[in-house]
């Protein structure tokens, strides 16, 4: 049994959207992607999936604010306290019983609501080695592990600075990219440093948005759509003792590696480079798309920065990396961020959006929860 995606929907995608609470949100995302499939939640609906976490929040059990935007009222719903991409593999799971026809997945993201972002990452860190460090600023963990990838690797603090250069650049062909811009690799480099060797380009803001997904079996799907997007393979991997520096090599996320190798093992193909079209992969700090690109892609560091610097990474080049602009120019929206990059593959695949052209046929999709974490998802979509 096959599992496609039939429709997705989304909301916000900006800096700060005032004028809707995070439910109003979910509801706008929710709505958006019923209509498209031509469904009624309350009737054609078999389960609901909200991924979410108290955490960021900022309210107790914030799961029990999910059924109603969505539809899910007095329905099955259940809670994933993590990233999207794991909300999916889970309705993958569901539908793959066969006890499920469809399923609806969910994440969202109100950052602007948060009122210290730095105490919140304090929160996540290590207990023993980094909460107590006071560190003034968050960030100082992805410096750490921009210098040490630099350092292992032989990447040039250049090649950083050219993937925020294309990914803020690629973001101007997409609507929902707010953070995009037309910059140059001096207007980075030059930049004062947020942490270094990060400048304030090579790290993602935050967008306040929201994603909505339907699964569905094949049966399902063909009913629903003439242009399903087939789930061909999924793939998750948390590294042991996530959130401290003491079993990691800061340099490196064999957590992506084997999140992407799962997902490409059951798609069935051998190469994930030669057997897709494009990517949209991590990238909230510049450093992280080139550490995808060699975990998942090349398997080479070196190789990703030349085909960086050749271009074969852009928007129109040989392996487009991030075509939507990623996390760069769309912003960091917490457990959303990978419903975005599923979301901008969704829409490059059936050529649908304002900013794509249809022909590409596979993609991979390839997300990190962030730091203090070592935890990747991946997924490998077709037509």
């Amino acid at each position: 049994m096959r599992v496609a995606l039939v429709s997705m929907g989304w909301s916000g995608f900006r800096p700060s959207v005032e004028e809707l609470s995070f439910r109003e949100m979910m509801f706008e995302a929710a709505m958006r992607a019923y209509e498209q499939a031509g469904i009624d939640p309350r009737r054609d609906v078999d389960a609901f999936i909200s991924c979410q976490e108290d955490f960021w929040e900022g309210i107790a059990i914030t799961d029990e604010f999910a059924p109603e935007p969505i539809g899910g009222v007095l329905r099955p719903t259940l809670t994933v306290a993590g990233e999207f991409l794991q909300g999916l593999a889970q309705a993958y799971m569901m539908v793959k019983t066969g006890y499920f026809d469809v399923v609806v997945v969910e994440s969202h993201a109100k950052p602007s609501d948060v009122e210290s972002m730095r105490g919140v990452f304090e929160m996540a860190f290590d207990p023993l080695y980094l909460r107590p460090l006071k560190a003034p600023n968050p960030h100082f963990l992805a410096g750490l592990m921009a210098s040490a990838f630099m350092a292992r690797s032989g990447v040039d603090r250049e090649h950083l600075a050219m993937v925020a250069v294309k990914n803020k650049s690629n973001g101007l062909y997409n609507p929902r990219a707010s953070h995009s811009a037309r910059i140059t690799l001096s207007d980075v480099l030059d930049s004062e440093p947020v942490v270094d060797p990060l400048t304030r380009y090579e790290i993602a803001p935050f967008s306040d948005a929201a994603v909505v997904a339907v699964v569905a079996s094949e049966e399902a799907a063909r009913r629903l759509t003439d242009t399903p997007v087939w789930i061909d393979g999924v793939g998750w991997s948390t590294e042991a003792g996530t959130g401290s520096m003491a079993w990691h090599d800061l340099g490196s996320m064999p957590s992506m590696r084997m999140a992407a190798t799962m997902a490409a093992s059951m798609a069935g193909i051998s190469s994930i480079m030669r057997d897709t079209s494009f990517a949209e992969v991590e990238d909230r700090y510049s450093f992280a798309e080139l550490m995808a690109a060699e975990e998942a892609l090349t398997g080479d560091a070196l190789e990703a920065a030349r085909m960086l610097e050749n271009g074969d990474f852009d928007r129109d080049g040989y392996y487009p990396v991030n075509p939507s602009g990623g996390s760069l120019a769309m912003g960091v929206a917490f457990e959303a961020t990978g419903g975005a990059r599923l979301l901008e593959a969704y829409l490059r695949l059936l050529g649908g959006g304002e900013e794509v052209e249809a022909g590409a046929e596979r993609a991979l999709v390839l997300s990190w929860r962030g730091i203090p974490t070592r935890t990747s998802m991946a997924v490998i979509l077709s037509l």
